[in-house]
């Protein structure tokens, strides 16, 4: 173990609800600073395959795990005395296994969010779903972990970059200590929000550029199509109340360059071979790990007609996904819109 990692003295434990590959991956690297840490995984058979070989076969094979990570099945047990807690599931089970823990949640807690999605039938943020459900006389604090950051590199120790956002500064700083090694390295915010729908956004636009690339189109296709994602991204997100300066870090443009153009990301990768033509129920369906982007879409297409916020890219992405408009036709339309000033269409 290496030493300048490990938290001398430290008698913090955490648990991580959700054991695919990003909540693995984050486990495993405070594990690996010395702090005991709990890990709760969905699938009975895994976690009894984790505890044996100490490996995420299904998820993240061939990375050995921390001996200080104890996988478990039992949200009972894996939350027993933790008052800080990651949660890493996708965006559409979220609210169902929040409300399991909330039994079992006790005196002060932090939960950390490191979920990238905006849930289909609240439109609401991972924030917004735990304010909702969360008992009046809860002592709790809220974080949320995003950035650009590839479960599989982060357990190779590739130096990273993320975020963590909490309306407290010291509810961020103290998350902010608690993940930084000497090849992680997390910046503080207090735009929550922000932070949240750069992490959700980014994935719709992957999936268009994923497309772009699948068609054979050229770098200078997906620069374009980064760029004015960027720009829908700023649009709905401030007219939600997140900073502008947000989008310009490493939960917007950070992350946003990673998904679209890194051979790691799933949504890139489904928007890949739906350029090449597959439907995108057989896609989904030879999928171990789910691409955020997909249900998102259906998400952000129904909150921007709610904010009245234009999103001619997530509009497109979502005739393609939920309406079978062909790519090229999306592509056509896109690039036949009315002229328009760049900069006034960043934020107006």
């Amino acid at each position: 173990m290496d030493e300048q990692n490990t938290q001398k003295g430290c008698t913090e434990t955490v648990a991580v609800v959700g054991g695919g590959s990003w909540g693995t991956a984050l486990a495993n690297l405070l594990a690996e600073k010395g702090i005991a840490v709990t890990l709760w995984v969905f699938e009975e058979d895994l976690c009894k395959e984790m505890q044996k070989t100490r490996e995420n076969t299904l998820y993240l094979p061939g990375v050995q795990l921390s001996p200080l990570l104890k996988p478990g099945n039992s949200l009972e047990t894996v939350l027993a005395g933790k008052r800080i807690v990651l949660v890493a599931v996708p965006s559409h089970v979220h609210r169902r296994v929040a409300m399991q823990m909330l039994e079992f949640l006790q005196g002060s807690v932090v939960i950390v969010s490191a979920t990238k999605g905006i849930e289909n039938e609240s439109l609401q943020t991972m924030s917004g779903v735990w304010s909702e459900i969360m008992p009046a006389d809860m002592d709790w604090a809220y974080a949320v972990l995003s950035g650009p950051s590839f479960a599989r590199e982060v357990v190779q120790k590739v130096p990273t970059a993320v975020t963590v956002a909490s309306t407290s500064k010291e509810v961020a700083q103290e998350i902010q200590k608690l993940f930084s090694t000497e090849f992680f390295r997390a910046y503080t915010s207090t735009d929550v929000i922000g932070v949240e729908m750069g992490g959700a956004l980014k994935n719709i636009i992957a999936l268009a550029a994923g497309i772009t690339d699948g068609l054979g189109l050229g770098y200078n296709t997906r620069a374009a199509l980064m760029t004015r994602g960027l720009a829908e991204m700023s649009r709905l997100s401030t007219s939600m109340g997140a900073h502008p300066l947000t989008f310009l870090g490493l939960a917007g443009v950070g992350d946003l360059v990673l998904t679209c153009t890194g051979d790691l990301s799933r949504n890139r990768t489904v928007g890949y071979q739906l350029g090449q033509g597959k439907k995108l129920a057989e896609i989904l369906a030879e999928m171990k790990m789910v691409a955020e982007g997909v249900k998102t879409t259906r998400s952000v297409h129904n909150l921007a007609q709610q904010q009245g916020i234009e999103m001619p890219i997530c509009e497109q992405m979502y005739r393609i996904l939920y309406e079978d408009q062909p790519a090229e036709k999306a592509l056509a339309e896109l690039m036949q819109r009315e002229l328009k000033h760049e900069v006034d269409t960043f934020f107006g």
